[in-house]
């Protein structure tokens, strides 16, 4: 059952969330820039949301199901077209670096999501896909405001960074390394962090993955068509 009808209803409280917290925003958005580091554009986010992301890296396209989260996203300048990442509307091998920021949390289907992603990845293109691992404070925090019926988080499936990389590698990309911030827990203090090599504690990580086939690149401009 498709999650964008409960983003379209708190879109404004979406937003919001990184000014309230633009401390931690800014540390996340470090971690994406590094994992994303010597790509090339044109980039595209999938589930590009308010465009919060989007903006600060990029990335001047954007696909996502809300009506509500496009209207914001443009608002911020990002090309953004109403798609699920299960079905991107892109040609194959077009684009040379994808983002993709906690999405997989809340489709239909992650494992198709990463696999069409994976499809309109040109050879040796970059996706950065960035969670929030699930056995980390960060993600026992979330997961508890969802059992609690938060309207955003009982939406979402949470993951380990070992079964995000595994879906990764199952969508035929491989993974070149991963970056994380906010190591300390989510009741201390906030900062902002620099990225750095995962532990295994920290509460959010951005896994760059690659697609290493030899698939010719096609022409340029927007991704979107053949």
């Amino acid at each position: 059952m498709s999650t964008a009808p409960v983003f379209d209803v708190y879109a404004e409280r979406y937003d919001a969330w990184y000014r309230v917290h633009r401390l931690v925003a800014e540390s996340e958005v470090l971690a994406a820039r590094e994992a994303l580091r010597g790509s090339r554009g044109p980039c595209l986010e999938v589930g590009v949301g308010s465009g919060f992301f989007a903006s600060r890296l990029g990335c001047d396209y954007g696909v996502d199901p809300s009506p509500a989260m496009l209207r914001l996203a443009r608002a911020r300048g990002i090309q953004a077209i109403l798609g699920r990442g299960e079905a991107l509307p892109i040609a194959a091998s077009r684009l040379p670096s994808i983002l993709i920021v906690v999405t997989i949390c809340f489709a239909d289907d992650p494992q198709a999501l990463l696999s069409e992603a994976a499809r309109a990845l040109e050879a040796g293109g970059v996706l950065a896909l960035c969670i929030v691992p699930r056995d980390t404070p960060w993600g026992r925090l979330y997961w508890s405001q969802a059992r609690l019926g938060h309207p955003l988080y009982s939406k979402a499936r949470f993951y380990t960074l070992q079964e995000a990389a595994a879906m990764l590698a199952r969508a035929g990309l491989e993974v070149e390394g991963v970056v994380a911030t906010l190591s300390y827990p989510p009741w201390a203090r906030p900062r902002v962090e620099e990225p750095h090599p995962y532990t295994g504690k920290e509460g959010f990580a951005c896994i760059r993955a690659t697609r290493g086939d030899e698939v010719a690149r096609k022409g340029g401009g927007p991704p979107w068509g053949p």
